[in-house]
C-alpha cells in the first residue's frame, strides 16, 4: 500500500514517546498519507492539526450561519470578524507553519492558504481598511461602496479563484479522506455560487438582489456541510490523539490512488 521507506519510518515512529502509528492513524492524524521526513520531530512536538482545523470550524460554521441568515443573521459575518482574524486566521496560519516545520506539506499549504484567505476576509469586513469605502461615490458613505459595480465585480474575481484553489485541493484530496474530499467539494460549491452572486449584483445590485440573496444562501448552505465534515474529522483527531478505546473513520482514500513511487 505504502512505500518501503514510509512503511519503514511507520515502523519507528511513535506518539506519546510509546505507542506506534500505524499507517491508517497516520494519516488520521496528520490529514496527509504518510511520508518520511528527516529528524524525529514528529516524535518531539504535539500534533499541530487540530489546531488548524478547530480555527478553521469556529470562524467557518458561524459565518456560514450568517450567510444562510439563521435568526436574522447577517452582515456577510462582520459580527464576527474578531473570530475570522483570530481563529480562522491566526490558528490556521500557526498550524500552518508547524505543519511545516513538521514535514507535511499538503496540511502546511491548505492551512496556511486559508488562513490567508480568513485574514483577508477580515480586513474586507474591517472599515478602517476601506476596501468598500474605495468604491462609495463621492459624498456618500462608505457603505454605499458594497453597492456599486466596481466592488462587486471585483469581490467576485476573489471568490473565482478561491474556487479554484478549492478544486485542484480537490483533487489532491483523492489521495487523503472522503471527509477531505467534501470539504473541499463543498467548498468548490460555495465560492461558485458566492460568485455568482457578487456578478449579479455587479449587473444591477437592485434589480438582482433578490437572486443574489438566495445564491448566497446556497453558499452558506454548502460551507455548512463543509463543516459538519470539518467537525467529523475534529473529533476523529481528538480521539486518535488521547488514544480512546474506540475511533471514528473518515474514509481513508490514499489506497484507491498508489503512490508515485515502488511499493
Amino acid at each position: 500500500m505504502y512505500s518501503k521507506e514510509a512503511e519503514d519510518y511507520l515502523q519507528r515512529a511513535r506518539t506519546a514517546g510509546s505507542v506506534q502509528i500505524s499507517a491508517e492513524l497516520f494519516e488520521k492524524l496528520y490529514l496527509s498519507p504518510p511520508n518520511k521526513v528527516k529528524g524525529g520531530l514528529r516524535k518531539t512536538f504535539g500534533n499541530p492539526t487540530p489546531i488548524a482545523v478547530i480555527g478553521f470550524l469556529i470562524a467557518l460554521t458561524p459565518l456560514s450561519c450568517d450567510l444562510m441568515g439563521w435568526r436574522g443573521a447577517g452582515g456577510n459575518g462582520a459580527a464576527g470578524v474578531g473570530s475570522i482574524f483570530f481563529f480562522g486566521g491566526l490558528l490556521q496560519i500557526i498550524g500552518g507553519i508547524l505543519e511545516w516545520v513538521l514535514g507535511n506539506t499538503f496540511p502546511s499549504v491548505v492551512f496556511s492558504s486559508f488562513g490567508a484567505f480568513f485574514l483577508s476576509f477580515g480586513a474586507t469586513l474591517t472599515p478602517s481598511f476601506a476596501a468598500y469605502a474605495s468604491y462609495a461615490p463621492a459624498g456618500e458613505p462608505a457603505a454605499a461602496g458594497l453597492a456599486t459595480q466596481g466592488f462587486n465585480a471585483s469581490f467576485g474575481f476573489w471568490t473565482l479563484w478561491m474556487g479554484v484553489l478549492c478544486l485542484v485541493y480537490l483533487v489532491c484530496g483523492l489521495r487523503t479522506n472522503i471527509c477531505f474530499v467534501v470539504i473541499f467539494f463543498t467548498l468548490v460549491l460555495a465560492f461558485a455560487f458566492l460568485t455568482a452572486a457578487y456578478w449579479l449584483l455587479a449587473q444591477g445590485f437592485e434589480v438582482n438582489a433578490v437572486v443574489a440573496n438566495k445564491l448566497v444562501i446556497a453558499a452558506g448552505a454548502c460551507t455548512f456541510v463543509t463543516c459538519l465534515a470539518g467537525w467529523w474529522i475534529f473529533v476523529a483527531i481528538m480521539l486518535a490523539t488521547l488514544e480512546f478505546p474506540f475511533q471514528i473513520p473518515v474514509g481513508d482514500l490514499s489506497h484507491l490512488l498508489k503512490p508515485n513511487s515502488p511499493v
